[in-house]
């Protein structure tokens, strides 16, 4: 379990008042007064702000659209979760006894909103500048090797745009298990297109599963000359 210590190491930042980081993981269902939707507010602008930054720093050539979808994959509920996640920010919850019941602790949402609202309280305390040194680190730490070009990319639509170019016909996806409990499910989707198997993969979501899929096809079709791919489709299956 994490403590609070040690998810300021983690962070490389340390409260001067702690009762900020406090504040930051309590979550409004919880009996105190103070909770986290005010920083998590605050913390909203400033990730939209750096990741954006960020983002022009690092790719100075991509224009304003390829920059908001990259911006659009990292400002969201799933990603904050993961980075939530990897510091332990669920155990720290301040939650009431009915939320934890429900499995609050590791319910994306919540995860989402205390690491918004920690980044709120550190720029707070400390300014714009700790705030990058350490939305900065998150990033480069999650997305190395410059693999967060991948999220310019929509797997799915640009897919859709390959198959019906080629083949003249649109992947199906196809719903293979899911499992799980309710809180924590776990999806397997498969992809076929015009009745070849391209691949299967699994995620958090459907939607999640789908994109994995189709980065998958994508990936096997754009290794592939179009005659190749032809004849993949009359009757090879990847």
């Amino acid at each position: 379990m994490t403590s609070l210590k040690r998810l300021q190491q983690l962070l490389g930042y340390s409260f001067k008042n702690e009762s900020l980081l406090l504040e930051a993981l309590t979550h409004k269902s919880y009996i105190k007064s103070s909770n986290n939707e005010r920083l998590e507010f605050l913390g909203d602008a400033v990730l939209d702000l750096l990741v954006g930054e960020y983002l022009f720093d690092r790719f100075p050539k991509y224009n304003e659209g390829k920059l908001s979808k990259m911006r659009s994959s990292l400002v969201n509920e799933k990603s904050f979760a993961i980075f939530a996640r990897d510091y332990g920010i669920g155990s720290l919850l301040r939650l009431s006894s009915s939320e934890e019941q429900n499995h609050g602790r590791d319910k994306d949402s919540l995860l989402s909103n205390a690491f918004e609202a920690i980044i709120g309280a550190i720029y707070k305390e400390a300014g714009i500048d700790c705030a990058r040194k350490i939305v900065y680190h998150i990033l480069t730490k999650h997305y190395p090797n410059m693999k967060i070009q991948d999220l310019a990319l929509d797997y799915k639509t640009t897919l859709q745009e390959i198959t019906q170019e080629r083949f003249g016909v649109l992947p199906i996806y196809k719903l293979l298990s899911q499992e799980g409990p309710d809180h924590k499910k776990r999806f397997t989707m498969q992809i076929l297109i015009d009745n070849i198997e391209y691949g299967t993969a699994s995620g958090t979501s459907k939607k999640l599963a789908e994109q994995a899929c189709a980065k998958i096809a994508y990936e096997k079709l754009t290794q592939d000359s179009p005659k190749q791919s032809k004849a993949k489709k009359q009757g090879a299956k990847l």
